[in-house]
């Protein structure tokens, strides 16, 4: 069976694929402090829990912090006696080499949704991802990665609000009844939901005048449905995007012989 990883700056998630369907998801929160011994303890707990009896024959990580790469690596050789495949890494290869400037390191989150995204969709896509920050990958008609827009995420962004501005109080995020507010929790949720449903909105429209070309717009991270509520923003949301990403990137290694 396949382990993926999928290590980011707020959450790292292991999710097991049996090679028709994930049999479980697990998540925790990233710490570049975790040992390969405590991911252990923390994972045949769930798996426990689960009553999974999964025999681990390869591991795959795509991970935005490198720090936690040493001890995730080191878990995979000690409990799983294997050595993982690394997005981004040389040794890794892709099914579609991106297409950026020369020199510039492509975040891994950003490779594995593009390769899941055209695998399930084809090319002339918009990747959205709601993450810490909020991404925008443009995937060509061959599969290609070929470059996008980053933006601060939803609540990085609701942070950094309540941090400046010491009288404005910390909400949650939330569709508000309507766009004028009649209160300071309305109108800070109306100006954060409302303000990224139009930077979504623009985003897109000046990537595909851009690009030329009409293109399906793809969501995926955990707040996507929330502003699905807005408008018709999206041609589909999949919260598995990335775990997907990362079993067919395994699959083109073992094609190609590289594992």
């Amino acid at each position: 069976m396949l382990l993926c990883i999928d290590c980011g700056n707020t959450n790292t998630v292991f999710s097991i694929w049996d090679g028709q369907k994930f049999l479980c998801t697990l998540r925790t929160s990233t710490h570049h402090k975790r040992t390969a011994d405590q991911y252990f303890t923390w994972y045949s707990t769930l798996i426990r829990h689960h009553q999974i009896d999964a025999d681990i024959t390869d591991v795959i990580i795509s991970s935005t912090v490198p720090r936690v790469v040493f001890n995730l690596r080191v878990f995979t050789d000690r409990y799983f006696n294997c050595r993982p495949l690394v997005v981004g890494k040389p040794e890794c290869a892709l099914p579609h080499a991106p297409r950026v400037d020369v020199g510039t390191q492509v975040g891994p989150d950003r490779l594995v949704n593009t390769a899941g995204a055209f695998d399930r969709h084809g090319g002339n896509l918009i990747v959205v991802d709601f993450g810490t920050a909020t991404t925008f990958d443009v995937v060509a008609a061959d599969g290609a990665y070929e470059g996008g827009v980053i933006s601060p995420g939803v609540n990085l962004s609701l942070e950094a609000l309540h941090m400046a501005a010491a009288a404005l109080p910390h909400v949650d995020v939330t569709m508000p009844p309507q766009v004028i507010g009649t209160n300071t929790v309305d109108c800070i949720q109306s100006g954060v939901f409302w303000g990224y449903i139009g930077l979504v909105q623009g985003v897109c429209h000046r990537i595909q005048t851009e690009y030329a070309a009409k293109m399906k717009i793809i969501a995926t991270g955990g707040l996507a449905p929330l502003f699905a509520q807005g408008e018709d923003l999206f041609d589909s949301f999949e919260d598995d995007l990335t775990m997907h990403g990362l079993t067919v990137i395994h699959a083109y290694n073992k094609e190609v012989g590289a594992i």
